[in-house]
């Protein structure tokens, strides 16, 4: 039989570009992917994935034994004799929120030579609304079009994400070439919802956004919980119930953080900013996610009766330092923001997190500079003052209490900022208990 499967170019090698190049060759399609770091393309030609990701390693590795998946060096090699190409490489924010988009365009003047007439370019990065013109003006092709096809994955399940979304979401100024981007996804059964570049970009931004939104409002309503006495759990059950509102994102914590919230919060501001609508909404949200670290801060300090601007000679352990379970990513972690805080007040900090206890990327010894880090997650109970849980491992649940009570000492505050225990099992081990929004 011919081969009728669309062969892709796939332009990076992230957490989006990754995903997408893998599971579109899990679908059957024959996909190409190009990244300009040698030694990440050496780890994937090996069958090695470089971040931690439920699923993706099996996908990645059965897609290349069956000839669909293969890494290339460089954006050109990836783009050449593709009927499509994803770009899905970084787009860095500034200061001022907005969103850099120097690297998809050199990526699309790089692979303007080579791309075949007919071809279709996606936008599948988080770009700013206008970026589908800023490729066009870039490739400087009348005979290829460009279309946005913005991403919806979250880390720990984007294999899931992807083969089983809510929605595709494709924004292009021509229609033939937006089908033919939805009929990647002809496999998959769930809406494809097709309209202009700019509503498709707007989408992603607001979808976070609101996401974003919903994180704060909780924390917020846990707060009240602890001034007036109710149990967030109880109001989280009475609210989520209702069809019109939904419990997903309703689970309070320290804050929410990851590579794309804190990004695309910001970005939603400033854009808005730039058309001349001032987002004091968004404003707001951002706000309240900055004050709950603040709040976890003075958790830690009440626990050890101290003031949060003297910590000195405090003793913490940490439980998790990604900015949540599933994933090894510390971008604009929760965990990492509130230990910087504690290590500027004199702190130190004994931390354990499942991913941190092998060998350590560049990024990782880096942004872990000056945190102790335990092969044991018991071991961050030796001579603590207070133990902090930051990260909502499952296997954190499982910790033996009466154990951290042994070598930490009776007595000591378990600050759990994800709820993950029960307080009547911790005061049982002769600890105290502090949770969010728990009476």
């Amino acid at each position: 039989m011919p081969d009728t499967s669309i062969r892709l170019g796939v332009v990076g090698t992230g957490y989006v570009g990754l995903t997408t190049g893998a599971c579109f060759a899990h679908l059957g399609h024959h996909v190409v992917c190009g990244d300009i770091d040698p030694r990440k393309v050496d780890l994937l030609n090996a069958g090695h994935i470089p971040i931690v990701e439920d699923g993706l390693e099996q996908l990645v590795n059965d897609s290349r034994s069956l000839g669909r998946l293969e890494f290339v060096m460089g954006s050109v090699a990836a783009a050449r004799d593709a009927d499509i190409v994803f770009l899905c490489v970084p787009t860095p924010q500034g200061d001022d929120g907005s969103a850099d988009l120097s690297y998809i365009q050199q990526a699309a003047r790089e692979i303007a030579p080579v791309l075949k007439p007919g071809a279709v370019v996606v936008n599948k990065s988080t770009v700013p609304v206008g970026s589908t013109l800023a490729v066009e003006n870039e490739l400087q092709r009348d005979d290829v079009f460009v279309v946005s096809n913005p991403e919806f994955l979250r880390e720990g399940t984007a294999v899931r994400d992807f083969l089983q979304p809510d929605r595709v979401v494709i924004g292009a100024a021509n229609r033939e070439a937006a089908e033919k981007v939805g009929a990647l996804y002809d496999s998959i059964d769930t809406p494809i919802i097709i309209t202009d570049p700019a509503s498709a970009e707007t989408i992603k931004y607001a979808a976070n956004g609101f996401l974003a939104m919903k994180i704060s409002f909780v924390n917020a309503v846990a707060a009240m919980c602890e001034a007036v006495g109710a149990d967030v759990a109880a109001v989280v059950d009475g609210i989520g119930s209702d069809s019109r509102i939904g419990s997903q994102f309703l689970r309070p914590g320290p804050g929410w953080g990851g590579s794309c919230f804190p990004k695309d919060s910001r970005a939603l501001v400033k854009i808005a900013e730039e058309h001349g609508y001032n987002f004091s909404m968004m404003k707001g949200v951002i706000d309240v996610n900055d004050e709950q670290r603040t709040r976890m801060v003075d958790k830690v300090a009440k626990a050890v009766g101290r003031h949060h601007s003297n910590l000195s000679g405090v003793t913490v352990g940490a439980m998790g330092l990604t900015f949540k379970a599933g994933t090894d990513d510390l971008r604009e972690s929760p965990a990492m923001a509130i230990i910087a805080q504690l290590r500027k007040a004199g702190a130190h900090v004994r931390a354990f997190d499942p991913t941190t206890c092998g060998d350590l990327s560049p990024h990782q010894e880096a942004t872990l500079a000056g945190v102790e880090l335990s092969s044991e997650l018991i071991d961050i109970a030796d001579g603590a003052d207070v133990i902090c849980v930051f990260t909502e491992w499952p296997e954190f649940a499982k910790l033996d209490l009466d154990q951290v009570a042994e070598r930490a000492g009776a007595g000591i505050t378990i600050v759990d900022m994800r709820n993950l225990f029960a307080p009547s099992d911790v005061k049982a081990a002769g600890l105290g208990y502090d949770g969010v929004g728990r009476r």
